[in-house]
């Protein structure tokens, strides 16, 4: 098995960059599908998911539009479980379908406080489309409509995801040796 060390931690590999692509794929064939004629707004999360959205975007092959913010809730390995916004929403989502990109949906606080910021500029309607989610791991019920891939509760590094600001270049999901 695979392993890298970012910072000072060793991480093996846990989902390889084929399989990513192949799930990427369906989840956005199935968005393109349910969401037909309705010129869906992609907010995406910064920074863990810019490379999903990415991906996810390139297989969208239905007319939308993508916008930006970023929220925090983890340092170091842990989540602070306090959800902090950085950068807020510019954008008019009145009436419109809004797919909401994240990169893990881990405790569900962070998604928790971007749908409760959404529902204040009433959308027409709000779907999660997330890389992972750990579902052992929930604090908070949601519906999460695409999702690539339930994990452990593991801290994760790569395609993405950071460990205290490296490792997000790595094209493989690793997991931490413990």
């Amino acid at each position: 098995m695979k392993t890298v060390v970012v910072n000072d931690k060793t991480f093996e590999i846990s989902i390889s960059e084929a399989t990513i692509t192949e799930r990427v794929e369906a989840i956005a064939a199935q968005i393109n599908k349910d969401l037909e004629g309705k010129n869906p707004l992609f907010v995406v999360v910064l920074n863990g998911a810019f490379i999903f959205a990415a991906d996810l975007l390139r297989n969208i092959k239905i007319p939308c539009e993508v916008t930006f913010v970023k929220m925090a809730s983890y340092t170091g390995t842990v989540s602070t479980g306090h959800v902090k916004e950085i950068v807020g929403l510019n954008v008019d989502v009145e009436d419109r379908t809004v797919v909401i990109v994240e990169d893990i949906v881990d405790s569900g606080l962070t998604m928790k406080e971007m749908l409760e910021l959404l529902d204040k500029k009433h959308p027409a309607d709000v779907h999660i489309s997330t890389l992972l989610v750990k579902p052992n791991n929930l604090k908070v019920e949601l519906d999460i409509e695409y999702c690539c891939f339930e994990i452990p509760n593991d801290f994760i590094v790569g395609y993405g995801l950071d460990y205290d600001g490296h490792g997000r270049n790595l094209r493989d999901i690793y997991t931490i040796v413990q």
